[in-house]
């Protein structure tokens, strides 16, 4: 791969990038990906702002357990207790998808890089304990996706 940059300042504000290639391949697919969440993360807020009653605390996606909705409300559960979010589930789960974050159920998106263990449950489940002692449950349709997070080394770690 080659790797040509021209800074002119006859250029447009915007930037432009140009691939050329003969064909459409995995290493072209990839650096195109990586672009897109460049641009997402770009747009996306920075950090969260939960609220304890009347507080309002700002919260760092590597302190936080799970996220999870209940009661048309969204909730942050971290060592501390539970927190309320004022996002909705599918942004945070945009928002946190950089930060290690996958979903476990319709209704949880969890922390890849605190979890401690499992346990297998009898209707297929998977229990996730995680390293501040807090627990959630992974819905069979997630577990496959789960598992294959883990096995490619999923999490923010690897960033």
């Amino acid at each position: 791969m080659k790797i040509k940059i021209d800074i002119d300042p006859q250029h447009e504000d915007t930037p432009v990038i140009t691939i050329q290639a003969n064909e459409w391949t995995a290493e072209v697919e990839a650096i195109v990906r990586h672009l897109k969440e460049l641009e997402k993360s770009d747009s996306a807020p920075k950090r969260l702002v939960a609220t304890d009653g009347e507080r309002s605390i700002i919260l760092q996606p590597q302190d936080i357990d799970f996220v999870y909705s209940a009661n048309r409300k969204v909730f942050a559960q971290t060592v501390e207790g539970t927190l309320e979010l004022k996002l909705k589930l599918y942004e945070l789960e945009e928002f946190l998808g950089n930060h290690g974050f996958i979903r476990f159920s319709k209704s949880v998106i969890g922390n890849l890089d605190l979890i401690d263990r499992f346990e297998l449950s009898f209707n297929g489940n998977l229990c996730v304990f995680f390293k501040s002692g807090n627990k959630e449950y992974v819905t069979r349709s997630y577990v496959h996706h789960l598992r294959n997070q883990l096995v490619e080394g999923g999490g923010s770690r690897d960033k």
